[in-house]
């Protein structure tokens, strides 16, 4: 892959991808498949979304990514009994034979997506194997390392992108011809989405997937501070062993281009009316007396001449934008490219958030990051909190930074469709 700007014979040893035996649920154990799958743990709106998904079935996928316990080492503890509890009860059972498989998501409105899952080498960044494009949050990869060393397991995969030549021999052609036969499941969710696996045991066609794939490499487009977290973990095990693999997801984008969204925050305790206060005189605000869909239309209309923002929670949304070229100048650092220098996401992290709100970005009771625009406007005028809605960056800067070696600040991006959780994990004992 070229994503990175680097010739392929720059990569030390390319995507190394490798059969495993997946655990999946046992549908006569469960009301439906639907009902016990989750978005990513990060996704999920808490607390609205995590009890929506724990009463859709006792068994769903939510009660192993997000247990819910007292305090941290309780809920890890939770969790590595709730697994070995529905391993013990066959709700969960293994594949009886290693392999990799297909999974395929179509929107049902024309928007199909497949890729292949497996349990990949983990590499070093000095590697360019895996590209990373956001930094992450220490304590969100210190509690996901916790929950995966008590559970010993990849409970829901990363998304990585790489780019095919299209050829016969690409991974695509092989994911197209196992797509044609009958899946291991099927099922819809909640959103509308119809998700299928099927398993890819053939040695013929595992050693030509990996033949292709050690050609290249891949971007995380969601996962980061889970593929810290394996990295991590893969230092504290004494290789060869399980720990020096990770569950991903590797979806081909010259075929299957990705949709970029905007992750939004949601500031604790900071009423619009102060937000807007303190920006007197450094950005310009408007208010927007429109529904939700024309304030996003006007923010993207603004985002193309500039840094701009929607601030919301008070029962309209505000319009922010056009900062002052010298406070930018004082606040955002400047060993950076102008690529980096200039996105909404530096521009909030470096000036609103350090600079004028003084909110730091890693302190969950200050700040929360949310996937879902409406939700986070509702959480903001339930609570009292603000609201900054982000307009998404482009794919070709994510990629165009990725190929410098420069990570964006977190949580910039929403990569996406996200792969479901639930339909296939890997556990390191098996």
């Amino acid at each position: 892959m070229n994503t990175a700007g680097h010739s392929e014979a720059t990569v030390h040893r390319g995507l190394e991808l490798t059969p495993f035996r997946g655990l999946r649920y046992d549908p006569d154990r469960v009301g439906s498949l639907a009902a016990v799958t989750s978005p990513p743990y990060d996704v999920v709106v808490r607390p609205d979304g995590l009890h929506h998904l724990q009463s859709l079935d006792p068994y769903n996928i939510v009660r192993l990514i997000l247990p819910q316990a007292g305090t941290p080492s309780a809920r890890n503890e939770q969790a590595a009994h709730t697994l070995r509890s529905w391993l013990t009860e066959g709700v969960l059972t293994a594949d009886t034979a290693p392999g990799l498989y297909v999974y395929e998501q179509d929107d049902g409105d024309g928007m199909i997506q497949r890729g292949v899952i497996g349990a990949l080498r983990l590499s070093d960044p000095a590697e360019q194997v895996v590209l990373p494009h956001e930094d992450v949050m220490p304590h969100v990869v210190a509690d996901r390392a916790d929950l995966m060393r008590a559970t010993s397991a990849n409970l829901e995969p990363l998304l990585l992108t790489y780019r095919g030549n299209g050829s016969a021999a690409d991974t695509s052609a092989v994911l197209d011809r196992i797509a044609q036969q009958p899946p291991l499941l099927a099922t819809t969710t909640e959103d509308g989405y119809r998700h299928r696996l099927w398993s890819l045991t053939d040695p013929a066609d595992v050693a030509r997937v990996q033949s292709d794939l050690a050609r290249h490499q891949a971007l995380i487009a969601d996962g980061h501070h889970r593929w810290a977290t394996y990295r991590r973990l893969r230092a504290e095990h004494p290789s060869p062993s399980p720990w020096d693999y990770g569950l991903v997801l590797l979806v081909d984008t010259a075929r299957y281009p990705l949709r970029v969204r905007a992750i939004h925050r949601l500031l604790h305790h900071l009423p619009v009316a102060d937000a807007l206060a303190a920006l007197d005189g450094l950005f310009r605000t408007r208010r927007l007396e429109v529904p939700l869909a024309d304030a996003l239309a006007a923010l993207a209309e603004a985002a193309d001449a500039g840094n701009a923002f929607l601030l919301a929670g008070d029962g309209a949304f505000h319009l922010v934008d056009r900062p002052d070229p010298a406070l930018l100048a004082r606040t955002v650092p400047a060993d950076r490219p102008a690529a980096w220098r200039t996105l909404d996401a530096t521009v909030l992290h470096a000036t609103l958030l350090d600079h004028i709100w003084h909110i730091p970005e890693d302190d969950p009771a200050r700040i929360a990051y949310i996937h879902d625009t409406a939700a986070t406007v509702r959480k903001a005028e339930r609570d009292g909190g603000t609201a900054v809605l982000m307009h998404p960056v482009r794919e070709e800067v994510v990629r165009d930074l990725a190929r410098q070696g420069v990570t964006m600040p977190r949580k910039s991006t929403s990569f996406g469709p996200k792969p479901a959780s639930g339909l296939v994990l890997r556990a390191l004992d098996l």
